[in-house]
């Protein structure tokens, strides 16, 4: 028997995002936190453990910051999820929020970047996108523009640098960088040449040093850099390690704090410069999806696996293991059931299973990005369909990021179709080894995952036996024309082309094209203010399936590209529960 309110309480159980402090200090802090019941941004005075709600939107708030000396926290306002804004900047202690500009007009976010004396904005607005310095009492000053996407990479400790990334070579996928003063005067410029992308990591936060922390990816897998944009020179530690990794500067400058990622797991490392020494520090094995040290030397990470709800938790200057930093009030969440790796070739796959026996009806849960994987972490969703009696699939294919360079871009002029032969291959795999039953077996993802849900019920229609597709793209064509500007740059990066330059490469790629061969109901959860997918393209595919006569139903729901509401995501997991039930005969959500 299911228990109905433990997958509830899952939704429900408090988070946190992993809290910025002020550098000049370091207990004044501002972190997200679900405890209201919706995502929204708390300020924490560490010294007397108070926390105070910042925002309270009708949509929830989940991107926001802290200047240096802790004063003011900037946040940013769009309207009901469209991404569509401008930064809203309030004193720590309240006092109400107001503008950081009262001239420059909402627009896509590209960044920004607080110093102690100074603040720069990044900034999209249709096919221009434009960085800003702001001076308390001044108008703004832009000291860049262009038309292909550039967005932010870091201000140097004295106020004096900025890095940025840029696509003027014209691929948005695989940036360039360049160093320039607040006058916009180029200092330097780095690239690794075609196909090669990189990463700033911020300027060191010692005062005058100015080295900028780089992700590179030459030989494949991402690795750390260090330059000097002056003299152009780069210094590349040698790391001997399987997966990926994230980097972030320890405060003092001499040493850099590493998460590597492999196979869905993280660890944590510090890396120190002089002499080059890799440390691992104490974590348990699962995911870390932040970290960041401290000026007291200590690391803060937020670590979850798929049994236990994320925790930021820390490591002492020593090295040793420490405790919990931050758990918000509220009942924590009940524990979930353990993944399994999967291999198939190179394809790397998690697989959730309940507790009866094999085979199982079976859910493919296709994750979004596609720049982005899956990994060994807490998911209420995962849990909520495993109770209800499926197993669970999450497929890391070509394109997934945390598996290298070759890995991710494999997909490169073919999106889609590159997808749908590695989630084939896997579907293969879970039927052959008897964990799913071949006459129930669901499609489904959100975003990207979405898109690849309907395109796949259009070009597998014989390995599916329902469908459910969250804020998807549908409509490849008519959703280029409509989504936010900054994804046009990436979708022609991604494709190879826009759809003016070969309107076949999207047309053979888009889930309409192969509307009539769908043969199984469909769920699609459209978002009404969403710009990545948007919902005229959506609208147009369910116009499409009503004149086929085909079985589908539809949720809407009054925000962007997803809901911080945690009633909302709910009152979806309700809606998809019981979609599968009525046709597959799982268990309904009661």
């Amino acid at each position: 028997m299911v228990d109905e309110a433990a997958w509830r309480r899952r939704f429900r159980a408090p988070r946190t995002t992993l809290p910025e402090w002020g550098h000049d200090a370091p207990g004044r802090l501002v972190y997200a936190s679900n405890q209201s019941g919706k995502w929204e941004l708390y300020a924490w005075e560490r010294a007397a453990d108070s926390h105070r709600q910042l925002t309270d939107r009708r949509e929830g708030t989940l991107e926001g910051t802290i200047d240096p000396a802790g004063e003011r926290i900037w946040w940013f306002d769009d309207t009901d999820g469209d991404e569509l804004g401008r930064w809203m900047v309030e004193p720590f202690h309240g006092g109400g929020s107001n503008p950081a500009s009262g001239v420059l007009e909402r627009a896509y976010d590209a960044g920004l970047n607080i110093g102690r004396s100074v603040a720069v904005v990044g900034r999209s607005v249709g096919d221009f996108r434009s960085i800003h310095v702001l001076v308390d009492g001044s108008d703004p000053r832009q000291i860049y523009g262009h038309e292909e996407p550039a967005w932010l990479g870091g201000l140097s400790a004295d106020d004096r640098l900025l890095c940025f990334h840029h696509a003027e070579h014209g691929d948005s996928r695989h940036a360039a960088l360049r160093v320039v003063d607040l006058d916009g005067a180029l200092v330097g410029d780095l690239w690794d040449g075609p196909g090669l992308g990189l990463e700033s990591r911020g300027f060191s936060e010692v005062i005058g040093d100015e080295r900028v922390l780089v992700l590179h990816e030459r030989d494949d897998l991402k690795r750390p850099l260090v330059w000097s944009p002056r003299t152009g020179e780069t210094r590349t530690p040698a790391l001997q390690l399987p997966g990926d990794v994230d980097a972030s500067w320890y405060p003092d400058g001499r040493a850099i704090l590493i998460v590597h990622e492999h196979a869905g797991r993280s660890q944590l490392f510090r890396l120190e410069l002089d002499p080059e020494r890799l440390i691992e520090l104490p974590t348990q094995a699962g995911t870390i999806a932040a970290a960041a040290a401290r000026p007291d030397g200590q690391v803060w990470y937020q670590w979850s696996d798929a049994t236990s709800s994320p925790e930021v938790r820390s490591v002492q200057p020593d090295g040793r293991a420490g405790g919990v930093v931050l758990r918000p009030a509220g009942d924590s969440a009940p524990p979930g059931v353990r993944y399994s790796d999967l291999w198939v070739g190179e394809i790397h796959a998690f697989v959730a299973e309940p507790v009866a026996g094999r085979p199982h009806p079976t859910i493919f849960l296709i994750h979004g990005g596609p720049e982005a994987h899956d990994r060994d972490t807490f998911s209420p969703p995962v849990q909520a369909l495993v109770d209800h009696g499926l197993a669970v699939v999450q497929v890391n294919y070509r394109g997934s990021t945390g598996y290298g360079r070759a890995w991710r871009d494999a997909l490169t002029g073919n999106p889609g179709l590159t997808e749908l032969a590695d989630i084939g291959a896997v579907h293969d795999r879970v039927v052959s080894e008897g964990i799913a039953d071949p006459g129930r077996i669901v499609l489904s993802g959100g975003s990207w995952g979405g898109y690849l849900t309907l395109l796949g019920l259009g070009l597998q229609p014989e390995r599916w036996t329902l469908g459910v597709a969250a804020v998807p793209v549908a409509d490849y064509v008519a959703a280029y024309e409509d989504e936010m500007d900054p994804l046009k740059a990436y979708d022609d990066a991604l494709f190879g082309a826009s759809p003016s330059e070969d309107p076949q490469r999207y047309i053979d790629r888009s889930p309409i094209t192969f509307i009539d061969s769908v043969q199984v109901p469909v769920l699609i959860l459209a978002g009404e203010n969403d710009p990545r997918c948007p919902i005229r393209q959506i609208d147009n595919y369910l116009s499409r399936l009503d004149a086929l006569g085909k079985s589908h139903e539809v949720l809407r729901f009054d925000a962007g590209h997803g809901s911080l509401r945690t009633e909302e995501r709910i009152r979806q997991m309700e809606v998809e529960l019981d979609f599968i039930a009525r046709h597959l005969g799982t268990a309904p959500p009661l």
